[in-house]
């Protein structure tokens, strides 16, 4: 059986187009489907380890609020986590996190200094590129960093929504900051991290959503959509499975057993 650690030796092929169409169009009925799965997933997701109390921010992703993330959040509650929303209103980039992401720093250190713990960060799609910058610019205070669908990598056109990226966050994709800050996260993150992602998205291009091989880094392929991944059965056991590692002790998913069923086998990004 293939591990992630040998999905991270693999050398990945990063990609300059979007996906099709015709797959982006079927977004939102399979995200419908994965959500209304949920009640059917019951039994694997109550079997995911608890969890030891320790703060977790979770980011949404791009045009989206908290409210996109509260399935996921709710679940990590009931696991024992003390998880947390963003509270910035909708992910519009620069706009909601400021120009040098102050707002967005100021929330990880309020959660940092009350619980007196380092703190886990999930992001979905852009709120993971927001993480993995999180990482970069404060890695004392945060323990691990998991992405959902984040092109933290490759051309940042490769992806269906680029235009309306730069019309609703003032900022160009090839423009001098927005490059910047992309050359700082898609270095291997400071922290361990795990890209969750899934061939099937058709939002994002999946090849710029995978981690270089890295001794802290992985990826954990999965079966659904880009929309879906945050009520994704197999994304929320997954993130659960990391964010029981101990502080200080990682090591990578391991896809034994009937997960196989789940996480298509490593190595093959």
């Amino acid at each position: 059986m293939a591990t992630a650690a040998t999905h991270r030796s693999t050398t990945v092929q990063r990609t300059s187009q979007p996906p099709s169409a015709l797959l982006a169009m079927t977004e939102l009925p399979r995200a419908l489907v994965e959500l209304g799965a949920l009640p059917l997933a019951a039994p694997l997701l109550a079997s995911a380890p608890r969890g030891d109390g320790h703060p977790v921010l979770v980011l949404p992703g791009f045009v989206t609020s908290d409210a996109s993330t509260a399935v996921m959040r709710a679940y990590l509650n009931r696991l024992g986590y003390d998880a947390h929303a963003w509270e910035l209103g909708r992910n519009l980039g620069p706009r909601a996190i400021g120009r040098e992401g102050e707002k967005l720093i100021a929330r990880l250190k309020a959660i940092h200094e009350a619980t007196g713990q380092r703190v886990s960060l999930i992001g979905w799609s852009l709120g993971g590129i927001m993480a993995r910058l999180l990482a970069s610019r404060l890695p004392d205070a945060v323990r691990q960093v998991v992405t959902l669908g984040s092109p933290f990598a490759g051309d940042p056109r490769a992806t269906n929504v680029w235009k309306l990226y730069e019309y609703l966050s003032g900022q160009r994709v090839d423009g001098d900051h927005a490059k910047r800050q992309m050359a700082e996260v898609s270095s291997a993150a400071p922290v361990p991290s795990t890209a969750i992602y899934s061939r099937g998205d058709g939002v994002v291009a999946w090849q710029n959503c995978v981690e270089e091989s890295c001794d802290h880094a992985e990826s954990i392929e999965v079966h659904g959509s880009h929309c879906g991944l945050a009520v994704n059965a197999s994304v929320l056991f997954a993130v659960a499975d990391r964010l029981a590692q101990p502080d200080g002790d990682w090591h990578p998913f391991q896809r034994t057993g009937l997960r196989w069923l789940l996480y298509p086998a490593a190595g093959r990004a």
